[in-house]
């Protein structure tokens, strides 16, 4: 009961921190606005329509999905510094963000659809060569093969760099990989929605079988669930989730990997409470990331750069302060 109030106060929580953060910004002035600003100007008006609440919403989903892939991710593979990248999702977008940069221009569509396409082509790949290795259980096979994914993709963007034109596709392609959502439009946000909301439905109603996921297959089998099946569901869905958010913001680091470990720090191991907690805690985290980035100076600081510096920070601090709840079997 202690912890279904907590996370009450959390969603509570968020709601109130994103309401504010719509007034938020350097516009009139650098700080929050007057909301009687939006009756006489309609300037502030579309700025917040048009601009500051479908980024708002588009970070509150990143958190969410980051956050959510992540704690799934360290809940099946039983290790507490993978995270929603693991099997070469992260490469694979920001390869295809390249290679659109450098063949197919810059067009904003063209490079969300590619980097959407390759990431989901590096958890299709990792599956295919974890099929065909032929030593080790399951998770060991997929960690493996994820590794070397990434491994190629990232000798790949290495290849896509180099090939770049230095006084502008090589730019393009650094900001891409910094992470941002200076550009969300409304039609970005309805672009990643679908398989986004979709995906944090799923692993919400299945959440608490990552209880029994943690444990070994014959245990798993005995309590009469499919464990290599729901592994396979919790991997697609989650990494179908990320694919699209990344598509849209580039690369954001950390979120899916330190917010798992708040969420077992306040919510313990218990996934029916930690998956919405973790959710809820990477919307809150990328929402102030992101405000951040937009208010602070007049020119954006990437917002990848804010979620590793904030999280490395937080990463320390878990480290020296009191043990948090494990994931290991």
């Amino acid at each position: 009961m202690a912890k279904l109030k907590k996370l009450v106060y959390l969603f509570l929580l968020l709601i109130v921190i994103a309401g504010l953060s719509l007034f938020v910004g350097r516009y009139p002035a650098p700080g929050v606005m007057n909301p009687r600003l939006l009756q006489s100007d309609s300037l502030a008006l579309k700025l917040v329509v048009n601009l500051r609440m479908p980024r708002i919403l588009t970070s509150l989903l990143l958190g969410a999905v980051l956050a959510g892939a992540g704690l799934v991710f360290q809940m099946i593979f039983s290790n507490p510094l993978v995270e929603p990248g693991f099997l070469g999702v992260s490469q694979g977008a920001a390869f295809g963000a390249a290679f659109s940069i450098i063949f197919f221009g810059s067009s904003l569509l063209a490079v969300q659809g590619t980097a959407a396409f390759f990431a989901v082509a590096g958890l299709a790949l990792s599956y295919f060569i974890a099929r065909r290795i032929q030593y080790g259980g399951w998770i060991l096979r997929l960690i493996l093969s994820g590794i070397a994914v990434s491994a190629l993709f990232s000798a790949g963007l290495g290849l896509m760099k180099f090939a770049a034109d230095p006084m502008s596709q090589l730019p393009e392609i650094t900001f891409w990989l910094l992470g941002g959502l200076w550009s969300v439009t409304w039609k970005d946000f309805f672009y990643i929605l679908p398989v986004s909301l979709l995906s944090l439905f799923v692993t919400y109603l299945m959440r608490w079988k990552l209880n029994i996921l943690n444990l070994d297959d014959e245990t798993a089998y005995s309590l009469g669930i499919s464990p290599e099946r729901d592994r396979v569901i919790f991997l697609f869905t989650a990494t179908a989730a990320t694919a699209a958010v990344i598509s849209v913001s580039g690369i954001v680091n950390w979120v899916g990997l330190i917010v798992p470990h708040l969420a077992r720090r306040y919510f313990r191991t218990d996934t029916r409470y930690s998956i919405p907690a973790a959710m809820m805690m990477g919307a809150l985290f990328t929402l102030f990331c992101d405000t951040i980035a937009r208010t602070f100076f007049s020119g954006e600081i990437p917002l990848g750069i804010l979620t590793s510096l904030v999280g490395a920070v937080l990463f320390l601090i878990l480290l020296t302060g009191k043990k948090s709840g494990g994931v290991s079997r």
